[in-house]
């Protein structure tokens, strides 16, 4: 008989900021905004809970973030510091783990279905990963302990900062039967309010859709939702994930409205992305387009084309997909392409098993 699966997912708390408080004693125990300066247009990267209880998140305009708490120190973002420590906190999860998928800098998701430690206890190697994330890095993190990736994920939200929650095999359904919809992993705010509107609220009214209505509703995201909602998710820990895209956007300084000029930059960024493709030997079927306006609203826009990409199939198709936006019409602050739908052989889904969670 197959074990049954183990998963922990760690994410670091606050792990940009608690790494400035850690290394400049005079941050720690003050609202600290990591990212963008409040008279820029940047956002915030990251803040430290001193910070949160404001109401700031990260995404955030920086400038709204100031209006919140003007007596926030803002300070830019050190990514080799953060990029430091993220590998000797992965370093910490290969003492216990068969696989590691890290998902950014500051978390990601461990297998330690076969790891004979404390006697196998999940629990108990969560406890010593964080001990030891604390006593090699000076930093605290959270860890949520369950049988699949989806309940492991959402645990470790459970109990932050410094926390360590634990969702059981019998436990799986009745937490997810309780679970408010907007907290599941996966589900935006748009798709919460599209869930709202068909009357579902909670995991146990997700529950009581069929499959059929779900992938009617949804698409393919519905088998995904339709599994969730009975606690299932089979989705293996991966240590190396496939590259499903490759991009590159930029950020102005100024608003614009131009679509020559517009079309320029994409052809430049364009140019950039295929060069990466060529240096990992990959093609690409797929073109997006990205927009993001004045008003931080976000459009997309695809081409999918039955051969490889060049770069004069890019010159034909960019500014057609530019069109199907409102650039031109309205301000622009960000555009940027990727190229997906690479030719890769598929890999081997190896079946993963399904012991001791206490």
């Amino acid at each position: 008989m197959a074990k049954q699966r183990k998963i922990i997912h760690v994410d670091m708390d606050a792990f940009f900021a608690s790494v400035e408080q850690r290394d400049f004693p005079e941050l720690r125990g003050k609202p600290v905004i990591v990212g963008g300066q409040p008279n820029s247009r940047g956002v915030v990267a990251a803040c430290s809970y001193e910070a949160r209880k404001f109401g700031i998140h990260s995404a955030m305009a920086s400038s709204r973030a100031y209006r919140l708490c003007p007596e926030a120190i803002f300070v830019r973002p050190r990514f080799e510091a953060y990029r430091e420590v993220s590998q000797q906190i992965r370093d910490i999860f290969w003492r216990y783990a068969s696989e590691v998928e890290p998902l950014s800098l500051d978390e990601a998701y461990l297998d330690v279905t076969f790891t004979e430690s404390f006697n196998g206890s999940a629990t108990l190697i969560a406890k010593a990963i964080k001990k030891e994330i604390l006593a090699e890095t000076g930093l605290t993190a959270s860890a949520g302990v369950s049988y699949n990736k989806f309940l492991a994920k959402i645990a470790s939200d459970m109990d932050k900062p410094n926390g360590l929650f634990l969702i059981r095999p019998e436990q799986g359904q009745a937490f997810v039967n309780q679970l408010a919809i907007g907290k599941f992993h996966g589900i935006g705010p748009a798709t919460e309010a599209k869930m709202k509107n068909f009357g579902i609220h909670t995991g146990d009214d997700l529950r009581q859709k069929t499959l059929d209505e779900l992938t009617e509703s949804f698409g393919k995201s519905g088998q995904y939702y339709f599994n969730i909602a009975r606690a299932i998710d089979e989705r293996p820990v991966r240590s190396k994930r496939l590259r499903k895209s490759l991009g590159k956007e930029t950020t102005f300084a100024e608003d614009i409205t131009s679509l020559e000029e517009l079309t320029q930059i994409l052809y430049g960024l364009a140019e950039q992305v295929l060069n990466g493709l060529q240096t990992q030997q990959l093609q690409a079927r797929t073109i997006t387009v990205k927009v993001k306006y004045a008003d931080f609203q976000q459009v997309t826009r695809a081409q999918t084309i039955d051969t490889a990409i060049t770069l004069s199939i890019l010159k034909t198709w960019l500014p057609q997909l530019l069109q199907r936006t409102d650039a031109g019409k309205k301000p622009v602050r960000l555009v940027g392409v990727s190229l997906s739908g690479f030719d890769l052989p598929q890999p081997n889904q190896s079946a993963q098993p399904q012991l001791n969670f206490t």
